[in-house]
């Protein structure tokens, strides 16, 4: 009698997880596919990273925000990380830059992806790439990412950060973000 009705009160909880899971409404899913394409390809970023730094990246001499301080992020490269306040855990000294690439996986092209560092980049010389250069990525922050041709959209000299944060949507703890630019981040007040 009792194993009859915890067998009856797992298939009533089973229907009901399986029923929640198939339910939504047309609205939800339409949104979802209204979604803007660079939102959806930054969603399968990787926001944690090994820790690791390409080859040949400086350390900053003196950056405004120093290895082990806390800094406000003020980016929105993807959900949860504008206004999280984040410990530094890398500065360096590079050019950085927006590209636009299609990614090796297919699909449509990722516009304005923030950042890749110019040690990222396959053939990386001295001087630093210029806006409508062509490079092949060396970084995989994105599914898709490594090995494909991307158009330099933008580029500046600057202090970029690796930083480690706490989600704001999720609470999820991110480590070793890559990158964050100085002028994406401010003091902690």
């Amino acid at each position: 009698m009792k194993r009859k009705r915890l067998v009856r009160g797992a298939l009533v909880l089973c229907t009901a997880f399986v029923l929640a899971a198939c339910g939504g409404n047309e609205e939800d899913s339409k949104s979802k596919e209204e979604m803007d394409h660079s939102q959806m390809d930054h969603t399968q970023m990787d926001h944690s990273s090994s820790g690791e730094v390409p080859e040949g990246l400086a350390d900053a001499k003196d950056p405004t925000y120093p290895v082990g301080s806390e800094a406000v992020i003020n980016a929105d490269h993807m959900g949860g990380m504008d206004g999280a306040t984040a410990t530094i855990t890398g500065a360096f000294d590079t050019t950085v830059y927006m590209v636009t690439y299609t990614p090796t996986t297919g699909g449509e092209p990722v516009e304005d992806h923030k950042w890749v560092v110019h040690e990222e980049l396959e053939d990386a010389g001295e001087e630093p790439f210029t806006t409508g250069e062509e490079v092949i990525l060396n970084a995989d922050h994105m599914e898709g990412m490594d090995g494909a041709t991307a158009t330099i959209d933008s580029a500046e000299q600057t202090t970029v950060y690796m930083v480690s944060y706490k989600d704001t949507e999720t609470g999820e703890e991110v480590t070793h973000h890559k990158w964050v630019t100085e002028s994406e981040l401010s003091p902690v007040q």
